[in-house]
């Protein structure tokens, strides 16, 4: 597959199409902002970077994301930070620009996708940012042991969480890294009956003391398939604050917990290797 470009960025600047591992990655820029652009993978936007103002988080589930980094340490104090799952590198550039000194590993199985985002947008000067091309778990099996602040997963493959990132073995590899308090973050994709999110909390449940999940109401309530991110911790979570920041976002989130969120499971079981399948499909709909 060729590929379309325009080496100058700004105003002007052509969208980027090159084959990946993952399928057809698109880089389009933004034209309400000068040097940002949306990655696609197969139509599916997958990230949106802002090179000027990395800060900047435009897509609702990466700011509800943002607002777990921010809440994982006092403002400013470094992380030690693990993303499994690389985009276009989104919020690994918002924790090099909201908290500096920090020192974080980006684990993105495909290589020639890696190797798009580093040319087209390449990470900031002096960010302490080790990317690493391996499977997500392979590449989290590598993390010392506590060594984490935080373990960020923002894993799809054709749009579906791969299997063997759902089960209580994923999450044993999972707090194995997590130093004790440290935070673990997953986006979550689900549409009616919620079976998969359902089993993802059970999942949790399993293997944390503390869960929240952030959502669209129109989510939480089986009206319609997006994403939700689910925030797991052994030690009590900043749930006002967390609440507080969802509720003000431009599309407001809840924030579910306690005895609401074990009561929104329905009694599903937690998910082990054995029984891993993927998350369901997207219909085609969500990304018209």
């Amino acid at each position: 597959m060729g590929k379309s470009r325009n080496p100058r960025r700004g105003q002007g600047a052509v969208a980027v199409v090159e084959a990946v591992d993952g399928g057809l990655a698109e880089l389009i820029p933004d034209p309400d902002r000068a040097r940002a652009w949306t990655l696609l993978i197969d139509g599916a936007p997958q990230s949106h970077v802002d090179l000027d103002d990395p800060g900047f988080l435009s897509f609702e589930y990466q700011r509800r994301l943002g607002h777990v980094i921010d809440l994982a340490a006092p403002p400013g104090r470094p992380l030690q930070a693990v993303h499994l799952g690389g985009g276009a590198f989104t919020l690994a550039r918002y924790v090099a620009a909201t908290r500096s000194r920090s020192t974080q590993q980006i684990v993105e199985r495909d290589a020639p996708l890696v190797q798009l985002v580093r040319r087209e947008l390449p990470l900031p000067a002096g960010a302490r940012i080790r990317v690493r091309s391996a499977d997500a778990r392979e590449g989290l099996a590598k993390v010392p042991d506590g060594w984490a602040d935080l373990i960020v997963a923002d894993v799809f493959s054709g749009a579906r969480t791969p299997a063997h990132l759902t089960s209580t073995e994923y999450l044993d590899e999972v707090r194995r890294a997590l130093r004790p308090g440290g935070l673990y973050a997953a986006n979550l994709a689900d549409g009616p009956p919620l079976a998969h999110l359902r089993g993802q909390i059970a999942t949790a449940a399993a293997r944390f003391t503390e869960l929240a999940l952030v959502a669209d109401p129109a989510v939480l309530r089986g009206k319609r398939f997006g994403n939700a991110v689910l925030v797991a911790c052994d030690q009590p979570l900043p749930l006002a604050e967390l609440t507080r920041r969802a509720a003000s976002d431009p599309h407001p989130a809840r924030v579910e917990h306690g005895r609401a969120l074990t009561d929104f499971t329905g009694g599903a079981l937690p998910v082990t290797d054995a029984a891993a399948v993927a998350s369901p499909a997207p219909p085609p709909s969500v990304f018209r």
